[in-house]
């Protein structure tokens, strides 16, 4: 067995335990330091000694921009597919070499189903017109990946197709089963003003799980996820708009089943920087003393995620996301993201 084999099997098997996640981070930083040149490189420049990285937060986070001009990869492996941003150009967009996409399938559906239960409990439906347009969408491949797993006869991807998916919603409601429409913002708002499909789905919305994973596309004016998720809850009758986060550049996902508070998997931990050092953290746990955690909870930083998932490209990764932690350090809320970065599919929504 290869080290990164061995790094794939420690990360399925890992609990909950912080430190069994430092560990692993630390091993998988090594991992890469080693084999990924592109991060190689990138470490030297602020380090001239590695040995002395020996904290989570000592490992050096990669600009997210490197996804667009670099091929950031571990080893000498081929990639079995390339994922691509939704950018709202087609020039300059990020690129995700993935080289193991079984374990980027059994990752995904690990993690969704250790927050919603088993995917078979599910009719998976797909509302997402702009990323189907496209043949290199993370989003569509693990959604796709979703929907085969729910073994449902009615689920599936929808286009202009509405009253086919209205139909079969309404058909599927009656097995038991519940049902998830996963949708793109400006499609869930498309939908949820015609009143027809409304009251349709109004009248399922005990047995409906609404799940938006962002994005305008430039095809609507901005909205603020608590305005976005009002308008959704009183058109389709539910009590919660739920939440995807992730991004071309992870293989993890963090979700929110209420308030836009995103609660991450094992695999995954967020640091916050401050806005102006980004080699300066924000606590990411409650400070022993009460004046001195009160001085910084709820504060506002860029988000630097790990996700142990890409082992095969880059774990660490500073975004351009904004985010605070809720008073218990447990979830995260995305604010927004820092001026002039890019306009991005899955991160449209401003607060």
């Amino acid at each position: 067995m290869t080290i990164r084999d061995e790094l794939k099997a420690a990360l399925v098997q890992l609990d909950q335990n912080p430190y069994s996640f430092e560990k692993l981070a630390l091993e998988v930083f090594r991992f890469q330091f080693a084999q990924n040149p592109v991060y190689n490189t990138y470490v030297k420049f602020l380090y001239k000694d590695i040995k002395k990285i020996d904290r989570l937060e000592k490992i050096p986070f990669l600009p997210i921009e490197f996804f667009k001009n670099h091929q950031v990869i571990s080893g000498q492996i081929e990639p079995q597919m390339i994922f691509e941003s939704s950018g709202t150009t087609s020039s300059n967009t990020s690129r995700h070499l993935v080289s193991d996409l079984p374990f980027y399938e059994l990752m995904s559906r690990n993690t969704f189903e250790a927050f919603y239960g088993p995917l078979t409990d599910y009719h998976v439906f797909a509302l997402l017109p702009s990323y189907l347009e496209r043949n290199n969408s993370s989003l569509v491949y693990m959604v796709q990946n979703f929907i085969f797993h729910s073994f449902s006869q009615f689920g599936g991807f929808y286009l202009d197709n509405l009253d086919e998916m209205i139909e079969n919603m309404t058909e599927a409601a009656k097995d038991g089963r519940k049902i998830l429409l996963v949708g793109v913002t400006f499609g869930l708002l498309d939908l949820a003003e015609n009143a027809f499909f409304a009251e349709k789905i109004k009248a399922l919305s005990d047995k409906i799980i609404i799940m938006e994973t962002g994005g305008m596309k430039g095809r609507r004016k901005e909205m603020v996820r608590e305005e976005l998720h009002s308008v959704l809850t009183t058109a389709f009758g539910v009590k919660d708009i739920h939440s995807e986060y992730g991004m071309t550049e992870l293989l993890s996902q963090g979700y929110s089943k209420s308030e836009g508070v995103f609660y991450l998997p094992k695999t995954m931990k967020i640091l916050l920087r401050e806005i102006n050092d980004p080699f300066t953290y924000l606590p990411s746990f409650a400070l022993g003393e009460p004046d001195q955690d009160v001085k910084y909870r709820g504060r506002t930083g860029g988000i630097n995620v790990v996700d142990l998932a890409n082992i095969d490209s880059c774990s660490f990764i500073e975004t351009k996301d904004l985010g605070s932690f809720t008073p218990d350090y447990e979830g995260f809320k995305v604010m927004g993201r820092f001026d002039n970065s890019d306009i991005r599919g899955c991160n449209l929504m401003l607060s």
